[in-house]
């Protein structure tokens, strides 16, 4: 058995009923092995071995008060991945479906996509079971400043950097960082995402989503191709949708679908985004209303149709598995010809298989929705400046951030006997970086 499947095996043997996990590490894993057949000093230093182990995995109860008076009782996580190039970094989600195993998937993907951003942060990932979806404003914050009571412990400036992820925005990390201040008496860059008038960055909201397009323009760009005049299918409609169709739509390109978990959107004339920012982001409320503001535009309950309809692009920025086999196999045959994963991994393997068969150009998210992050550790270089950049200077050096990357892991994949294969470029590329730096550092 092959030193990648030994340690594969011991992965599932020791990680049951965690299929995400399984999933993520496995992908990495098997795209490493032209590095592996090279670099024979990793195998001996037990690199693989320790890092698909998380350094630290916090458990711990979240009980709080609804508005009826009514005793709730969440379970809280923190995964502490790796922190070999720096503290760990990875944001919290607050979703009914997350358990120990989505979170250290999660976590996984993080340190790979941390080390490509090129700045000093470990991966590290958590959240909750916790719905803040009809929740009231105490209620969030009563939940808020319970799950904070416990996890201030574990976190800090040079530890720990949480920041928002799906069920996390502005209004939650706002109650996090008032509760961790309270409780540490420190002013401190402890989370990011924070609000502009305590410490947050430009362009932290919308830095998933333009990163995308800027990784994805530079892949096209790359392979002769260009986003003026795509027609583009987005899943989701939060932060990493709709500033991905922000972005999208100023260079060019028209934006036809969105989505939440209820279902879909569809406007041939292309999405109105002031209308989705408005349901959206001020209104807290369903994709579906959009057809109240437009009746030209169709909306379809359920989630997986959206993949039927017709794009030369395709951008998942939902959840994890959204795009099956099935669902690549329609893009494939309606035109798609590049695909970019705004989410984590939204795709599944029989789907990336599908386009890697059709040559359709494929950007993965460890390398695709880097953006946020990336923007996430220019907000912690800020705070302990004591200095605001302004939306210009960030947002260009996000955009570089986004076109070193694409630029690294097309070289890796290249260097590597896999010219045009960036899911394992981004794996080689993002492992090198933390694997030479646990080297360097000994058994630890």
């Amino acid at each position: 058995m092959s030193y990648v499947n030994e340690v594969l095996q011991q992965v599932i043997e020791r990680n049951p009923g965690e299929p995400e996990f399984h999933q993520a590490v496995k992908e990495v894993l098997e795209s490493l092995e032209p590095l592996l057949s090279v670099r024979r000093d990793y195998q001996k230093a037990g690199i693989l071995e320790r890092i698909v182990e998380p350094e630290r995995q916090i458990i711990f109860r979240v009980p709080w008060v609804d508005d009826q008076g009514k005793v709730q009782v969440n379970r809280g996580f923190r995964v502490e991945f790796n922190s070999a190039i720096g503290p760990y970094k990875g944001g919290l989600r607050f979703h009914p479906s997350v358990n120990l195993g989505i979170i250290k998937f999660l976590g996984f993907e993080q340190i790979f996509k941390n080390s490509l951003t090129g700045t000093p942060i470990g991966g590290g990932k958590g959240g909750s079971d916790f719905d803040p979806k009809g929740k009231s404003d105490y209620e969030v914050m009563r939940f808020c400043q319970s799950f904070m009571t416990e996890l201030f412990r574990h976190i800090g400036a040079d530890t720990d950097v949480p920041a928002g992820d799906i069920g996390v925005g502005a209004r939650e990390i706002g109650y996090m960082f008032g509760q961790y201040k309270r409780i540490k008496n420190v002013y401190e860059g402890v989370l990011t995402g924070k609000g502009l008038t305590y410490g947050g960055s430009l362009v932290r909201k919308e830095a998933t989503g333009y990163g995308l397009i800027y990784l994805v323009g530079e892949m096209l760009k790359d392979n002769g191709k260009s986003l003026e005049g795509a027609v583009i299918s987005i899943s989701g409609s939060g932060n990493v949708a709709i500033y991905a169709a922000e972005k999208a739509m100023q260079l060019g390109a028209k934006v036809v679908t969105m989505s939440d978990s209820n279902g879909y959107i569809y406007d041939p004339e292309g999405i109105k985004l002031d209308t989705v920012k408005e349901i959206k982001e001020v209104n807290r409320g369903r994709i579906k209303e959009y057809v109240n503001y437009h009746p030209n535009a169709e909306y379809h309950d359920g989630c997986f149709g959206i993949w039927s309809v017709p794009c030369t692009i395709a951008l998942p920025c939902a959840t994890q598995n959204e795009l099956d086999g099935k669902a690549a196999k329609e893009l494939v045959s309606n035109g798609c010809i590049a695909v970019g994963e705004g989410a984590n991994m939204p795709s599944t393997p029989e789907a990336i298989e599908v386009f890697k068969e059709n040559n359709v150009l494929f950007a993965p998210a460890k390398a695709a929705n880097a953006g946020g992050v990336a923007t996430s550790a220019l907000e912690m270089t800020q705070n302990s400046m004591r200095l605001n950049w302004s939306f210009q200077e960030v947002d260009d050096k996000l955009r570089n951030i986004m076109v070193n990357i694409y630029k690294n892991i097309s070289s890796a994949a290249k260097e590597y006997g896999c010219e045009g294969d960036l899911v394992a470029g981004a794996n080689i590329a993002g492992f090198i970086k933390v694997a030479d730096a646990m080297m360097a550092q000994g058994i630890v």
